[in-house]
């Protein structure tokens, strides 16, 4: 262990330090104490607990130990920001991100609320009764604790946002994660500003708390800024808004927080955290000395931090809280399939690819996913390619035809298109008037009965479809994989998310104090370096 050459101060305590590796790991890891990093005459040592005296001073006729190096207590939930942590009603400055069609379930929403934890509800892609009876157990099962739901962006099917924030209106839900936007909507719009009220003092007060999600300079500040005159006008005039409500606008950001996603599962532009988190947070700095809000909105991170070391670097970049999401769909409470969590426990760093995505697959965006154990990447691209090269299923070539009709959706096209009349004339039957008389329209509507269908079956674990699963995942869940190889959590059976979140924690922790260390000149040996997941 390297140290400093000057030791001005000398350490007393009624312990000895330690000075072999699993001692001084232990001495770190005590994260509501000091720690001492002391040298002793077997070697350098570290110890929990004691006081700093400069030198020459003597207690009790001993003269102590010199002192190289000290960390004060640290424990989890001081890493952050404490004004999310206030906001939001939470312990710790951490939030489970939504992952679509209910994967971030209920079960995971109600045991991180329960542990301190915020988390967001999968409502994308979810029938409105579904999502309501998640609303039902949140006010039953965790009545009083904080918890968000997910809005996603609907370009394709803008009924569904209108419909999932009335729902939320009439839900009385306080805290939403907008997630996949690329502009502003009306929708989100009417929910954050319809919590809007002044409070007895004057302040204005938001109680609809957004969370916006994005990855690009330009779409976070469209969420740093006011909400935009005109669809404030139109809302007041449509009386989804009250005049109170479009007048205390323009004092507010749309969003509290945003979270800036970088190579994550899912909807991403893998961009990387680095680069990507210190643009945002001088976008923010520059909207909030132009806006002056009472409050700053605050900034965090999001994407490929599956391992404590990860963590501690987001926060040591400035981020205001973290936000996961590959490593909790492994989890029991995650709504994904046994044999999807399977899958996703052997996933590596390099086990992703970007493939089609099916809410905006006419625009061609795609989000990442798992390409270890199937094939969904590959199929995926291929069907865009068709959609890319043709006018319509019609003119798909005889061999092209069979071979989408016999490998990928192993049926008729015929009777996927009936499926989709079917399913779209319940849920938004402007989808088949757009396609009246438009063969391009009704091919990009089969196609993403596929896109749909795939994340579906692995949701269920349809095992006659193992090679179609679409499992959104980023690198981070190879990351945490490599992580807990030789720990108790390699068995997904083992991973609770709660636990999960708290090992995360504590170990960000647990890292950032041998960082601190290390700016001291102290260099931690390897074995007692790294936080090791036990059972807490």
């Amino acid at each position: 262990m390297d140290t400093l050459e000057s030791t001005p101060l000398r350490w007393y305590g009624e312990s000895y330090p330690a000075t072999d590796a699993p001692g001084i790991y232990q001495a770190l890891a005590e994260l509501d104490r000091p720690c001492f990093i002391v040298r002793t005459p077997e070697g350098i040592g570290a110890v929990a607990e004691g006081r700093a005296a400069a030198s020459g001073t003597r207690r009790g006729g001993a003269a102590g130990l010199p002192l190289l190096a000290a960390v004060a207590a640290l424990p989890a939930h001081r890493l952050g920001s404490p004004e999310f942590r206030s906001a939001h009603g939470v312990q710790h400055p951490y939030l489970a991100g939504a992952m679509a069609g209910g994967i971030a379930s209920a079960d995971l929403v109600i045991a991180l609320a329960r542990e301190g934890f915020l988390a967001s509800f999968g409502a994308a892609g979810l029938l409105p009764e579904t999502i309501e009876a998640a609303l039902t157990r949140f006010a039953t099962e965790i009545p009083g604790l904080p918890y968000a739901v997910n809005l996603i962006h609907s370009p394709s099917e803008e009924r569904l946002e209108r419909e999932a924030v009335e729902l939320f209106l009439r839900y009385g839900v306080r805290c939403v994660e907008a997630s996949a936007f690329m502009a502003l909507t009306p929708h989100v719009v009417r929910w954050r500003l319809a919590g809007l009220r002044t409070g007895p003092d004057g302040r204005v007060l938001a109680e609809h708390r957004l969370i916006a999600k994005i990855s690009r300079t330009e779409t976070a500040e469209r969420f740093m800024r006011p909400a935009p005159a005109a669809m404030v006008s139109a809302l007041l005039t449509q009386r989804l808004i009250t005049p109170e409500q479009a007048e205390l606008a323009k004092y507010v950001p749309m969003a509290d927080d945003i979270t800036v996603e970088a190579d994550s599962g899912g909807h991403t532009d893998r961009r990387p955290l680095p680069a990507l988190l210190p643009s945002i947070l001088r976008l923010r700095d520059t909207v909030q000395r132009e806006h002056r809000y009472p409050a700053q909105i605050r900034v965090g991170a999001a994407g490929g931090l599956g391992t404590p070391v990860a963590v501690a670097a987001a926060f040591a970049m400035g981020a205001a809280y973290v936000v996961t999401g590959s490593v909790n769909q492994s989890c029991v409470e995650s709504g994904a399939s046994k044999a999807a969590k399977a899958l996703l426990a052997e996933a590596g760093i390099a086990d992703c690819e970007m493939a089609p995505a099916a809410d905006m697959f006419e625009m061609g965006v795609e989000l990442q996913v798992l390409k270890k154990g199937t094939l969904f990447p590959m199929r995926a691209k291929r069907l865009y390619e068709l959609y890319q090269a043709y006018d319509g299923l019609e003119a798909l070539p005889t061999e092209e035809r069979v071979r989408l009709e016999t490998q990928i959706f192993r049926r008729p096209l015929d009777e996927v298109w009936q499926d989709c009349v079917g399913y779209f004339s319940r849920r938004d039957p402007e989808q088949l008037t757009r396609a009246e008389g438009n063969p391009k329209r009704r091919m990009a509507l089969v196609f993403r009965w596929y896109l749909g269908m795939s994340s579906r079956w692995s949701t269920v674990g349809d095992p006659d479809r193992t090679l179609d699963y679409q499992i959104w995942c980023g690198p981070a869940m190879g990351s945490f994989n490599d992580w807990v190889t030789a720990s108790y959590l390699k068995t997904p059976g083992n991973r609770r998310v709660a636990d999960v979140a708290q090992h995360l924690m504590r170990g960000a922790a647990f890292h950032t104090r041998v960082a601190q260390l290390r700016t001291s000149g102290v260099r931690i040996p390897a074995a007692a370096a790294d936080y090791r997941p036990v059972p807490l």
